[in-house]
């Protein structure tokens, strides 16, 4: 009897069902888009938001696509992008000109034919002020990419301008190698 009564307890339970409320689960989050700006050789440059499984060259994309002059040669166009992530496109260094011979104009020559010699270039103008250069004029001196040119502003605008062209290696990244490849090419503008 007792075991009669115990074998109507257990299929009363298991007939009964589960108790309370049913859960009612939600979608699953949409994921917030990321956010990059995208500067240098491009049409638009500034800040876009792109979907969270978006690439470098989605956000170029997103910037209207690149100029003439831009080197994707440093880029990795297939990389995921990052939210907050800045996305730098160098230029090409301008490239000289084929040397046009001089002709020495003889009698049935035009005038357009005869050249004036180039003008000469002065050594002060094609240095870079580090105290006062952008980021792109930076970004041309040996060893330094955008992350430590963006490191030099940011030490500038933190400390002043470099009172010697030594100062620079005070900016994380740039040690006595780095220093001397670029010393013929940095100026501070000024004797200190």
């Amino acid at each position: 009897m007792i075991g009669a009564l115990l074998a109507a307890g257990v299929l009363f339970l298991i007939a009964r069902g589960p108790r309370g409320d049913h859960i009612v689960l939600n979608e699953p989050p949409t994921p917030a888009p990321v956010r990059v700006h995208v500067i240098g050789a491009v049409t638009l440059p500034g800040i876009y938001s792109l979907p969270t499984d978006s690439r470098v060259e989605d956000a170029i994309e997103a910037a209207a696509g690149l100029l003439p002059e831009a080197d994707t040669q440093a880029l990795n166009l297939a990389a995921f992008l990052q939210d907050g992530q800045q996305i730098f496109v160098p230029a090409r260094a301008p490239t000289t000109a084929p040397a046009i011979p001089l002709t020495t104009p003889g009698p049935d020559s035009p005038p357009s034919q005869i050249l004036p010699p180039p003008p000469a270039v002065s050594t002060a103008a094609s240095l870079v002020n580090i105290n006062t250069a952008t980021l792109v004029e930076l970004d041309t001196l040996p060893g330094i990419g955008p992350v430590t040119a963006e490191k030099i502003i940011a030490h500038r605008q933190a400390n002043g301008p470099f009172a010697t062209i030594e100062a620079i290696m005070d900016v994380s990244g740039i040690g006595p190698v780095k220093f001397e490849a670029m010393r013929d090419l940095i100026t501070i503008g000024y004797s200190p």
